[in-house]
């Protein structure tokens, strides 16, 4: 049976992320391939509610980290294992690295304590941590994300934060990537559209060369 295959797209808001993920998509349907399109906080009905309450409700920086990661658990056990195990590729907006970047890095949240979280939700049989095998990064400069939103919809409780608050969650995805590199690629988001997209379909198809080698 064909392996199934786990990509994580991340970056803030107004980075232009969630256009680049349906071009992707296509590139592993033209190959046959099944493809679950899937975001976090989300992606089940619960972790959907969950994700409304995060998104809009004040709370504590550790309850808000409890719950992205209490709905990351019901997205995991719901639909991405069960679709790797059928050997689907499972596309996601955001997954781990987004609550290190803005729990972690935004809120100023313990790093450790957030590993340990980690460990405990995302733990394998074997001991391995369940993560995705290639993340795609778009990393913009908070005053040009913030430019991009500023005309696109009413601000969740999230896009609408100081550009400080975005310059720590960028940190926050860098440190990240310093901690897996093999796993992250770097995308320049200021680039054009056209540009970005390019440098996406380039990284996904070497990294799939790659794989299969």
């Amino acid at each position: 049976m064909t392996r199934g295959l786990f990509i994580s797209f991340e970056g803030i808001d107004g980075a232009g992320k969630s256009t680049h993920i349906e071009r992707v998509a296509r590139l592993f349907r033209e190959a046959g391939r099944a493809i679950v399109l899937t975001r976090e906080p989300g992606g089940t009905p619960l972790s959907e509610k969950l994700r409304e309450l995060v998104l809009h409700e004040p709370m504590d920086a550790l309850t808000e980290a409890l719950l992205m990661f209490a709905a990351r658990r019901e997205h995991l056990v719901q639909v991405i294992e069960p679709a790797l195990a059928r050997g689907d590729v499972v596309l996601c907006d955001r997954f781990t690295d987004a609550t290190f970047a803005y729990q972690g890095g935004g809120r100023g949240f313990d790093w450790q304590v957030l590993a340990k979280l980690e460990h405990m939700v995302q733990g394998l049989p074997d001991g391995a941590l369940r993560q995705p095998e290639l993340t795609v990064w778009f990393d913009l400069d908070p005053l040009i994300a913030a430019e991009r939103l500023a005309a696109a919809r009413v601000p969740d409780k999230f896009e609408s934060q100081p550009a400080d608050f975005f310059a720590a969650v960028r940190a926050g995805y860098a440190k990240r990537q310093a901690e897996n590199p093999s796993r992250f690629a770097r995308i320049d988001a200021a680039q054009s559209m056209d540009a970005v997209g390019a440098d996406v379909g380039r990284v996904v198809s070497d990294w799939l060369r790659q794989a299969a080698a």
